[in-house]
């Protein structure tokens, strides 16, 4: 009898935490209107872990494993605005436990937003990689799956003083939709709420015309939003680095 009841009860606490997991958990919104507006940092557009990050040149990046050329224009589905086929790629993953909302990742014009539908999405990860990365909190490598090429995605660029920023919004293979809360043409703050993905998903930061600026995170850190700062572009000389950027510099 003491086994059947300690069995139900284990049960019961596993169907709520999943429930609280996808009901609750998965649905807060922190609150980010008071983030810093600096046009010199690229802040961090959801909470997850950074999978990968590349360097573009001549508007492809290299897969190290495979030795492939991979074009960005695969990844945005969309010209990618650059004029001299350089910058950045940074790949973030989300999981069921992130928060997934998206939010600006730097003050600027919300120029366009694109959405590229697929008859049938891709899972992001295998089983282990999925206990890996969501329960254990741990680094996986992303990099050149197919459904990073593959799956439905929405692009949105955003044009800043310091460079044209990309963010795609990959769909997982059990995502439900994405809603997006601001329109084209419109003005965005830093921190300030884009759109939300249901389920879990990734999202690319493709960064144009900015071979320079300097990365300030590593592939496996954890990231928190806007409270979590990507990269910096080149400071005006006759400006004072910011504060938060000498405390980043000192920790690489």
């Amino acid at each position: 009898m003491w086994i059947l009841i300690s069995l139900l009860t284990i049960g019961l606490l596993v169907v709520g935490f999943l429930w609280f997991t996808r009901k609750v958990w998965f649905f807060r919104d922190p609150d980010h209107t008071n983030t810093e507006q600096d046009l010199s940092l690229l802040r961090s557009p959801v909470y997850g872990r950074v999978s990968y990050i590349r360097k573009i040149k001549d508007g492809v990046v290299v897969s190290e494993k495979k030795g492939e050329e991979i074009r960005v224009k695969d990844i945005t589905k969309d010209d990618w605005a650059s004029g001299s086929g350089e910058g950045w790629l940074i790949g973030i993953a989300m999981t069921a436990l992130d928060v997934h909302y998206q939010y600006a990742p730097l003050p600027g014009k919300l120029k366009e937003i694109r959405h590229h539908d697929h008859g049938r999405n891709l899972p992001m990860f295998d089983l282990w990689e999925y206990v890996k990365i969501t329960w254990l909190r741990k680094s996986v490598q992303l990099f050149a799956k197919k459904y990073v090429f593959e799956n439905e995605r929405q692009t949105m660029w955003i044009d800043a003083e310091k460079a044209r920023v990309g963010l795609v919004l990959i769909a997982d293979k059990f995502v439900a939709k994405i809603t997006t809360f601001v329109k084209e043409g419109e003005t965005v703050r830093a921190g300030g709420k884009l759109s939300f993905i249901g389920r879990g998903s990734q999202v690319d930061v493709v960064v144009c015309d900015s071979p320079d600026m300097q990365i300030m995170c590593r592939e496996g850190d954890a990231v928190s939003g806007p409270l979590s700062v990507l990269a910096s572009f080149p400071a005006s000389t006759d400006l004072p680095i910011p504060n938060v950027l000498l405390k980043q510099e000192s920790k690489l």
